[in-house]
């Protein structure tokens, strides 16, 4: 007879069952009572944008919370998507586990590769240890983005870090009508394909409750983690029509008055201090009563367009809590609702009806908005306000997402506990950062941060808990908080914030540093740097300790072109390859895996079985605001090429000849940005079209489909997916060497 290790099995294996001794230990589950944990993360969702927080705009359900709850009003992000969430789902600095900026580019450095370190477990890691079913529905935006084709890897994917479950879209952005889907770790096409009444954030939510469900159902005595993430309120701001047809009129007034009436609701609901001032404008937005009545009219339809999207991401919010409640798991359920950052300045000045053109470095010109009036909100077009809505949604703060200032990381932040809350309604004042949320959770859970998790062993939790703050209001208990993003800068210390707003490509020695007192001045209006000239070079210097502590050398400046480009250039990269061969069938290649043909020759070949009666897409990449569709219609081949909307045509009758052909388009580069398009058939040119202007790097968020358009559509030339009648082999693309590298397509600001 033997025994094993008891560490390992507490019973004894002998020769049969006989002299053996079984043993039914359990692995720690939670302890009684436990309870439910849902993250909710908003995208881009100002510090003024939540009813609650100062809003016209009508959020009860998140209003409700905060009445069960707490409000925070000193609480920080990161000032961008990908690092806040790698923070809050680590309890680390961003820079510290590899995030730098977002998760589509990688520098080579340990604080930039744009992935989260084995070392920094995530919350579902370790609560899936300690017995909790763990779910993700919505953004996630931390796998590299050349790692998210269905070759994977898929160990940075949600599955890959701790969840058992995931619903949702894996980069930065999607269309909401005609969204990139990944269900657990396969692609999938939304639900209702183009039909008329789908909506990304409703499909989300039908799939948190029904996750719900499976888990109370089947296992009703093990608590749930549910990280839920809806696009909302990022780029591009879509929402049914109802939604948006309710808003007509209702922002007119422009965004001078709204600032106005925000912080005058702020003041009376204890979100800011009562003598809180209100700064100037930010630095490039025009007074509303300057603007001409056309332009009044376009900004005023970009805002009404936000205010929609937020709330009917608000209804469908109301549908998961409603649900919670009927199964009487409400009240035991831990709530944190939250945004990633501060409210967008990518729709730049004018706002913008494409994403592309800030992506490109360019503006939407005023007079292509002014032609999608009408559009704006809808499927046709993929928008974004204009800085003076950022700054009102930002209200009473300074600069946008990006900036160190406080509209880029001062965040509305939401905290319901009924079973674990008793003052109810209340705001707290205690500064707090994401990097906070996970140590909290652990704390109710009394779960201590692992050492190791698979072996690897873990950095230290950066965090500090807030559950103190949910008795009751007080000092703060973090020390301190550094910023970094782009190159901008700030330190928090004891009610002190230095920070330094960064022009790229400028030298860091000639930044200006500014200091505000925030226990007084809570919308950094008045620079005290003259007067406490050894207070603001104390904070500097500890600025460059915490540097050196989290990693974040070396400062870069550089935009997300640069970086996303550099990614490119990697000799492990996807994208460097010059040839590539998807056969039929292919599932949909999202963008960041897809052939990089900015700027260069190539060539598209489809290997195709046809009569003459068959058409369809061969090949279609990108969506309504850029990209390139090969097909064959009405017994043409074709090939549009999408720049901003405008469609580069050409068109050729396909030669008689055998069923079994070569159809193709060939792109020769004759100077920057531009080149000539020609049709191929077995080889031989049908047709060619001049192209005076492509994309400089960046089409569409949208990635690629073989013998369909799965999504939103390239093409105003057919309806729907358009998939190939004919048969299907193969596409094959061929580039030519780039133009001086990937790395150097960033344009000139």
């Amino acid at each position: 007879m033997s025994t094993t290790d008891s560490t390992a099995f507490p019973g004894t294996i002998g020769t049969t069952y006989q002299d053996s001794t079984p043993s039914w230990s359990m692995p720690r589950g939670p302890r009684p009572g436990s309870p439910n944990v849902v993250l909710v993360l908003l995208d881009d969702v100002g510090f003024a944008s939540l009813g609650c927080y100062g809003s016209e705009i009508s959020t009860p359900t998140m209003d409700a919370l905060a009445s069960r709850g707490l409000r925070y009003r000193n609480f920080h992000t990161t000032a961008l998507c990908s690092p806040t969430r790698a923070s809050l789902l680590t309890g680390r600095n961003h820079h510290s586990v590899g995030m730098s900026i977002i998760a589509n580019a990688d520098s080579g450095y340990p604080s930039k590769r744009g992935a989260v370190s084995d070392e920094a477990g995530t919350v579902a890691e370790i609560l899936r240890h300690e017995g909790y079913n763990t779910l993700a529905v919505g953004k996630w935006h931390l796998a590299p983005a050349d790692q998210t084709s269905m070759a994977g890897p898929f160990d940075q994917w949600p599955l890959g870090r701790g969840f058992e479950r995931f619903y949702g879209f894996l980069d930065a952005a999607t269309d909401q009508f005609h969204p990139e889907l990944t269900s657990d770790n396969h692609r999938v096409d939304p639900p209702r394909g183009r039909k008329e009444g789908y909506h990304l954030t409703e499909d989300l939510i039908d799939h948190a409750i029904s996750f719900v469900d499976d888990q109370t159902s089947c296992a009703p005595d093990r608590p749930f983690l549910l990280y839920l993430a809806p696009g909302a309120t990022h780029s591009p701001h879509q929402a049914p029509d109802e939604y948006l047809l309710r808003q007509r009129g209702r922002y007119d007034v422009g965004w001078d008055v709204i600032r106005e009436r925000r912080l005058a609701r702020q003041k009376e609901l204890r979100i800011v201090p009562a003598d809180t001032e209100l700064p100037p404008l930010n630095p490039g937005v025009v007074p509303w009563q300057e603007l001409s009545t056309q332009e009044r009219r376009l900004h005023a339809r970009f805002q009404e367009a936000y205010a929609a999207f937020l709330e009917h991401t608000d209804h469908e919010l109301g549908r998961l809590i409603e649900h919670l409640e009927h199964l009487g798991e409400l009240d035991n359920t831990l709530f944190m609702l939250l945004s990633d950052n501060g409210a967008s300045q990518e729709g730049q000045v004018n706002g913008s009806v494409n994403m592309a053109f800030y992506e490109n470095k360019e503006e939407d010109p005023l007079e292509l908005n002014l032609r999608h009036l009408e559009d704006i909100g809808t499927w046709r077009v993929q928008n974004n306000y204009p800085l003076g809505w950022a700054s009102a949604a930002n209200t009473p703060l300074k600069r946008y997402k990006q900036n160190t200032h406080a509209g880029g990381v001062r965040d509305p932040l939401i905290i319901s506990w009924p079973d674990g809350i008793s003052d109810r309604g209340n705001v707290r004042d205690q500064f707090h950062h994401v990097t906070d949320i996970l140590p909290t959770i652990l704390e109710i859970l009394d779960v201590d941060p692992p050492e190791q998790i698979r072996g690897v062993p873990q950095m230290p939790i950066h965090g500090t808990s807030m559950a103190y703050s949910f008795a009751a209001d007080g000092r703060s208990r973090k020390q301190s908080q550094y910023f970094e993003m782009f190159g901008h800068r700030a330190l928090w210390a004891d009610g002190w914030k230095a920070v330094a707003y960064h022009e790229p490509g400028t030298d860091y020695e000639d930044d200006r540093w500014e200091l505000y007192h925030l226990d007084q001045d809570f919308s950094e209006c008045h620079d005290m740097s003259a007067e406490h000239p050894e207070t603001l070079h104390e904070m500097i210097q500890h600025w460059w300790t915490e540097a050196e502590t989290y990693d974040v050398l070396p400062l870069d400046d550089r935009g997300f072109a640069a970086r996303r480009a550099e990614s490119i250039a990697r000799s492990d990269a996807p994208r460097l390859r010059d040839h590539f061969v998807y056969r039929a069938g292919t599932s949909h290649v999202p963008s960041g895996a897809t052939p990089f043909l900015h700027d260069r020759s190539y060539e598209i070949t489809a290997r195709v079985t046809c009569t003459p009666g068959d058409e369809g897409v061969l090949a279609a990449c990108g969506g309504v605001g850029g990209g390139y569709s090969l097909y064959v219609k009405d017994g043409l081949l074709h090939h549009d090429y999408n720049f901003y909307g405008g469609i580069f045509r050409v068109s050729a009758a396909i030669p008689a000849g055998p069923p079994d052909r070569q159809l193709g388009y060939a792109f020769t580069r004759t100077g920057p940005y531009a080149g000539i398009g020609r049709l191929l058939v077995d080889g031989e040119p049908v047709g060619s079209v001049e192209i005076p202007r492509t994309s400089r790097y960046f089409m569409s968020w949208a990635g690629l489909d073989i013998g369909r358009d799965a999504l939103s559509p390239v093409s105003d030339a057919y309806d729907g997916e358009f998939p190939f009648s004919g048969t299907l082999d193969a596409v094959e693309f061929s580039l030519a060497e780039l133009n001086g590298g990937p790395g150097d397509h960033e344009p000139a600001d």
